[in-house]
């Protein structure tokens, strides 16, 4: 994959990169190519933390204290995370590219990725640690129960036909909001991939 490329079509859609955007984008690039990953779900998978973490492309954690994050420490919300303690709703608020959020969610992405978030929930701030979250969730379909492959079909389309898919996909993280803002990102980055010769 020419990366020269690549950001040269990012960069002329969406402006100059800081390094520490451009180092957000490297790690997700480098995790696709390790896996061989297809290129609209590649496209989708850029343009959910380009979105999720205000373009910063680095890791965020969720705003508001304890008090604020006490809402998930009791009834359904609770049971649903799998909060047990109190205090568990800080303790495992959300972090990361997608905002990994409850006892459960941390204790599934431990058990996948192999690094204790339990013991240490403030290593889903790591960047690579984010990553390999990030692709594991949407490829599993972690957070809503949907995946990547229930809407993109790694068939290339035009993009009208790309576009529907991407929105589609936006159900995979938080059901439509904001769906055809990311998915308008994902052709961008799709544009800038297939520019820089990627392929799975």
């Amino acid at each position: 994959m020419n990366r020269t490329a690549f950001y040269a079509l990012v960069r002329a859609a969406v402006g100059g990169l800081v390094a520490s955007q451009v180092a957000g984008f490297e790690a997700i690039l480098n995790e696709a190519e390790r896996r061989h990953t297809k290129l609209d779900s590649l496209a989708y998978i850029l343009a959910t933390p380009w979105h999720e973490t205000g373009y910063t492309m680095q890791p965020i954690a969720e705003r508001g204290g304890p008090s604020y994050c006490a809402k998930y420490d009791s009834g359904n919300l609770a049971k649903m995370l799998g909060n047990t303690a109190p205090g568990d709703g800080y303790r495992f608020r959300g972090r990361g590219y997608v905002q990994l959020t409850g006892r459960r969610n941390y204790w599934l992405a431990s058990t996948k990725i192999g690094v204790d978030l339990i013991k240490n929930p403030d290593q889903a701030m790591n960047l690579e640690i984010a990553t390999r979250v990030l692709f594991e969730g949407m490829e599993a379909g972690w957070f809503t129960g949907k995946s990547l492959n229930a809407y993109l079909d790694h068939v290339d389309e035009g993009d009208q036909e790309d576009l529907r898919e991407f929105v589609s996909a936006r159900r995979i993280i938080n059901g439509t909001d904001k769906a055809l803002k990311i998915g308008q990102h994902a052709l961008v980055f799709e544009a800038a991939l297939k520019a820089a010769g990627y392929a799975a």
